[in-house]
This record gives C-alpha cells, sequence and structure tokens, in this order.
C-alpha cells in the first residue's frame, strides 16, 4: 500500500476537550517532523500522554482527503490541518476500516478502536456545519501497542487480525 504521513501533530493542553460550557482553551497545536509512540500511555509532549490506563485515545488519525474536502466544501483554503486536533494526517488507507482492527504503520503498532467523533467546537475550530459534515468521518481513535517513532513521509502499512 502506498501510505503517507503528511503531517504530524501534538499539542501540550486541551483545549475543547473536558471543557463543556467554557472558552475554548489556548493551547497551540505543534507540528513536528517525528512525534515517538510509547506503548500504553501515548505521545510524549501530547496532552493525552499518560491520561489514563487502557485510554483508547492515545493517538488520532485523520484523513487527508477529508481534510482537503472539508477546506474545499467550506471555502477555507488557508485551513491548517492542525485545526482538527488530530496527531496524524495520512492518505493511502482507509481510516474507518481500522476501527477494530490491529495495524502498524511506520513500524509502531496500533490498535484502532473507533472513530474520532466531531463535537461542536469543530464549528468553532473550522466553520459552522462541519461536525455535521464530519460524522462518520472525524478520524480514528487508537492504542499505542508498541514503542517507536512515526516520521512524515512514506510508512508501511501491514494490517493485522480483527480485535474481538
Amino acid at each position: 500500500m502506498n501510505v503517507r504521513i503528511h503531517h504530524l501533530f501534538v499539542s501540550p493542553g486541551h483545549n475543547f476537550f473536558g471543557r463543556h460550557g467554557q472558552a475554548a482553551g489556548e493551547n497551540p497545536t505543534l507540528e513536528v517532523p517525528e512525534i515517538m509512540c510509547r506503548a500504553g500511555r501515548g505521545i510524549e509532549g501530547d496532552r493525552f500522554f499518560d491520561y489514563k490506563e487502557d485510554y483508547k485515545g492515545q493517538i488520532t488519525f485523520f484523513a487527508w482527503d477529508i481534510f482537503n474536502g472539508a477546506r474545499q466544501t467550506f471555502a477555507v483554503p488557508e485551513l491548517s490541518p492542525g485545526s482538527f486536533r488530530r496527531n496524524v494526517i495520512v492518505s493511502g488507507l482507509d481510516i474507518n476500516a481500522l476501527i477494530g482492527r490491529r495495524f502498524s504503520l511506520g513500524g509502531v503498532e496500533f490498535e484502532g478502536t473507533g472513530e474520532s467523533k466531531p463535537c461542536y467546537w469543530m464549528n468553532q475550530a473550522v466553520g459552522p456545519g462541519v461536525e455535521e459534515w464530519l460524522r462518520g468521518n472525524g478520524g480514528l481513535r487508537a492504542k499505542i501497542l508498541s514503542d517507536g517513532p512515526l516520521a512524515v513521509g512514506a510508512a508501511g502499512l501491514v494490517l493485522a487480525q480483527m480485535v474481538s
């Protein structure tokens, strides 16, 4: 498969998560050329690192084509892929097909745990109507099963068994 990691992001703090009824936070989303994944813990330097034991959103993936579709649909050509606050922006794979599967990307093993469901904050971060538009395509939440780096560029994908 021709899989490519286009962007990698970390954020040291929460802007939306756990802030219902409050103003959005102002923590930056930092684009980096490489992230260090830690099994069962998350991404070093990210807001969900060591968040809680067995957390199902230790890392998030977002499809490059959905990002580009949002830019076009909502007429925001200057939109940054970091606006969605997902960690890995990737092309060449069906993200939704990874829900309930173990897989490795760039030599790091993951377990897809569910959709990274969009919430009402997306309407503020990107534009009105984005939350509804993203339903079913909000990205992938996953657990990290092995330590290792992920870097921007071509990345090998290996699919493993479905998780019961």
